[in-house]
């Protein structure tokens, strides 16, 4: 296996021509303000110094989220993997967005190197934009040399030195001012475990960069392969995730401006509806006066707690917003401007950051409306005796407070329209007293819940609604009455159908000996005989019921629903014309 010679991104590139090197805004700490010193890399994409990070107030983490929290971090590449049922005990806020950081075993200095923001720090120093850089051997003198060899930043004395050593004097030095034209001036990043070996390679069972002593000790059985020649898949796979994560951003801009020009609707709908109630109050002096107060209070109640829904909701998508975008902003910074091996080493907290905010639920609709409307003809009652016209109306329909209303509301007949009323009422328990409000009924049969009832939803105009509907066979039904996706009080309940009522075939008789005149061929349905080759019942004799009962099916009330099915006996034998 044969390192590349062409990385995807390498250690040192040249500028391109007009290109300002440094990039003031990735090297200063949002705490100190100062060019950062040991960054460290938050689980939110954050960069802040160690020192800086250290000096927060630590707080106790109790996390029930099973292990797979948003905002734990990922410590460095080089920490060993914890279970996942083991939980961080201690836990600071980013300084940025307040996010939560889990702190890793290690505490703030196990978090991961921001190498990327270090390289743009030491750009900014080499051209005059901050303090000057100290030497990589003293830390006492300004740099004035660096070594290309050992990529060390030297003060003159120290340069000198290093020429006069045996193993460093052919190494190749170079001028702080012909480094100007360099996009990276960064330190080889040596292996934790073996710190005299550089990271080269990439353990991909591990998924974390190795050294040569790494791959034949602890890594000696997996495998992997030049950082240079893996930086194409794992470039790719992040790339990805960002152009699926940058939409969202436009996605979550659109929403707020549609919350903006919500927000303006509802100034000028405010300011419009004071206006009429203004307008109305100057015919009347102290009264009227008190009564446009009274409702100019109202009206700004209403405002504030519409506006304050709106900003609520404003902020948490700002803050999201805010979230992505540092995410695909630190992304695009880093595969633009972070060496093959900084890449890898920063891809696993940045994978995790983007996919969690991939994951974030959010509602790009207004949650309020603008519906505000002034009532002048409307009665208001009576002010130091004046009787007062005029009423701000917000009232929505509150479905627990709804009532079922009508005979039918739990029995009906096959074939014949039941209906019942429904009374819509505000949270206060007040007739809406008009219409308007979406009733959805269902009615379902309980053995065929997928053939729902034909229903018809008649309003009335004053906050009552009538509901009719038609079963088509006898049987159990299950209604529904929801209005705004919630039931009604009383709802569902059950319906009981029953067959539809059929008239008797034949006559109420004594027995069919009397009432045929002694026909022998007549029958009856008490399935009552005589003797001599008579069909039909009479008096005394076997199956007779002993009271008077219909021919047609037998039963003994005379206003009663007949129940003959056809087939027992023919239409003719049951006497309909002979009467008693």
């Amino acid at each position: 296996m044969s390192e590349n010679k062409k990385p995807l991104l390498g250690f040192v590139h040249k500028l391109p021509s007009g290109t300002a090197p440094g990039n003031s805004g990735k090297t200063r700490c949002p705490l100190c303000m100062g060019l950062f010193k040991a960054p460290r890399l938050l689980p939110c994409l954050h960069t802040v110094c160690t020192t800086c990070l250290e000096q927060l107030e630590p707080f106790s983490v109790v996390d029930m989220r099973g292990g797979d929290s948003d905002t734990s971090s990922e410590g460095s590449i080089f920490q060993e993997l914890k279970p996942r049922n083991q939980q961080s005990q201690v836990g600071i806020l980013c300084p940025v967005c307040d996010a939560q950081v889990d702190l890793p075993i290690g505490g703030v200095k196990a978090l991961t190197l921001d190498h990327l923001a270090m390289n743009d720090v030491m750009l900014e120093n080499l051209h005059g934009e901050g303090q000057g850089l100290v030497c990589d051997l003293c830390n006492d003198r300004e740099v004035e040399k660096r070594c290309q060899t050992c990529k060390s930043n030297l003060c003159q004395f120290c340069c000198q030195a290093h020429r006069r050593q045996k193993k460093t004097s052919y190494h190749t030095m170079v001028d702080l001012k012909d480094l100007k034209g360099y996009s990276r001036v960064g330190k080889p990043i040596l292996c934790p475990i073996h710190p005299a070996e550089e990271l080269r390679l990439f353990c991909e069972f591990c998924d974390r960069p190795v050294c040569r002593d790494c791959v034949v000790g602890e890594h000696r059985e997996h495998p992997y392969d030049f950082t240079s020649n893996v930086i194409h898949k794992h470039g790719d796979s992040v790339r990805e995730l960002l152009r699926g994560t940058q939409p969202r951003v436009e996605a979550l801009e659109e929403a707020l401006a549609q919350i903006k020009r919500v927000n303006s609707a509802l100034q000028k709908r405010v300011e419009a509806v004071a206006a009429d109630v203004r307008k109305f109050s100057e015919g009347y002096i102290k009264a009227i006066e008190e009564h446009r107060n009274k409702m100019l209070k109202q009206l700004e109640d209403i405002r504030v707690q519409k506006e304050n829904s709106l900003q609520l909701q404003k902020a948490q998508l700002e803050q999201l917003l805010a979230d992505m975008r540092t995410g695909v902003e630190f992304t695009e910074h880093l595969l633009a401007s972070g060496s093959d091996l900084e890449i890898l080493i920063t891809k696993g907290v940045v994978v995790e950051r983007l996919r969690k905010l991939n994951k974030v639920e959010y509602n790009t609709h207004p949650g309020v409306n603008d519906h505000i409307s002034f009532s002048p003809q409307e009665k208001a009652g009576q002010c130091h005796g004046y009787e007062v016209y005029g009423a701000i109306n917000t009232k929505e329909v509150d479905p627990a407070k709804c009532v079922l209303q009508g005979e039918d509301l739990h029995r009906a007949r096959e074939k014949q329209t039941a209906s019942f009323t429904v009374l819509c009422k505000d949270a206060t328990g007040e007739s809406m007293g008009r219409g308007g409000d979406n009733v959805h009924v269902a009615v379902l049969p309980k053995d065929k819940k997928d053939s729902p009832v034909r229903t018809m939803v008649q309003d009335n105009k004053d906050g009552t609604y009538c509901v009719s509907y038609t079963p088509k066979e006898p049987g159990l039904y299950t209604v529904w009455v929801c209005i705004k996706k919630q039931h009604v009080q009383g709802s569902p309940f059950t319906v009981t159908v029953r067959r539809k009522r059929h008239p008797h075939l034949g006559v109420f008789h004594c027995c069919t000996f009397c009432s045929s005149g002694g026909q022998k061929n007549a029958s009856c349905a008490c399935g009552g005989t005589m003797p001599g080759g008579y069909l039909g019942c009479g008096h005394g004799h076997k199956g007779h019921p002993g009271r008077p009962h219909w021919s047609c099916c037998g039963k003994l009330t005379e206003k009663s629903e007949c129940t003959y099915i056809g087939g027992q006996s023919t239409s003719t034998s049951l006497l309909r014309t002979v009467a008693l």
